[in-house]
């Protein structure tokens, strides 16, 4: 705050002056201060809404899995293993955003090159082990799976091969798309958590 000069003549009315205008500017400087001072009891106004994801995609979906297993009275504990769901997790993000794909069409389908380095490797070996069971039982496309040292080969036809629409659908969904396609994974991550066996399935 800028204090104004006031002309007044006399010294013992200039130091009144002044003293008076150094006074206010001080009071103003205090209330300003205050504002900002949080005392016991203060309220705020009502917050916003809180997100609704958890942050990261893995965290997100261990705490709403944790979050049911809470709510259900009957979730035994001694069984529940979420470390099994963790490691699940990152397979996925390994074989999604880790790996090199190459597509090549087929014969009333295609064929999938899925490779990988490192932990990638064996991330793919465990993911594609456990979803070509859970496709064949689903009545989905049929799928021969061949292990590779560096990652694994995918052949992938349609029930009828004839059918080009179909044939059409899993060339164009490719392999993360029928990775991904269908409504199992949900119930095998709960499944996982809870500690419940599971064929043909790394962790």
């Amino acid at each position: 705050m800028r204090i104004p000069v006031v002309a007044v003549a006399g010294s013992s009315a200039r130091r009144i002056v002044l003293f008076s205008l150094v006074s206010a500017a001080l009071s103003a400087s205090t209330l300003t201060a205050q504002e900002h001072v949080h005392t016991p009891g203060m309220t705020h106004p009502a917050a916003a809404p809180l997100p609704t994801q958890g942050g990261q995609a893995s965290f997100a979906a261990i705490s709403e899995i944790v979050a049911m297993l809470q709510a259900d009275a009957n979730t035994d504990w001694s069984k529940v293993n979420l470390e099994r769901l963790r490691l699940h997790l990152v397979d996925m993000d390994l074989v999604t955003l880790r790996s090199r794909v190459v597509a090549t069409p087929m014969a009333g389908g295609a064929q999938f090159l899925v490779r990988g380095t490192g932990e990638a490797i064996a991330a793919i070996k465990r993911m594609t082990g456990a979803h070509v069971m859970m496709v064949m039982n689903s009545g989905g496309p049929r799928v021969v799976r061949t292990e590779l040292p560096d990652g694994v080969r995918l052949v992938v036809t349609a029930a009828d091969r004839a059918d080009a629409a179909a044939v059409a659908k899993l060339r164009g969904l490719g392999f993360i798309g029928l990775l991904a396609d269908g409504e199992h994974h949900a119930a095998h991550h709960l499944a996982l958590a809870r500690g419940e066996k599971m064929a043909d399935h790394g962790h």
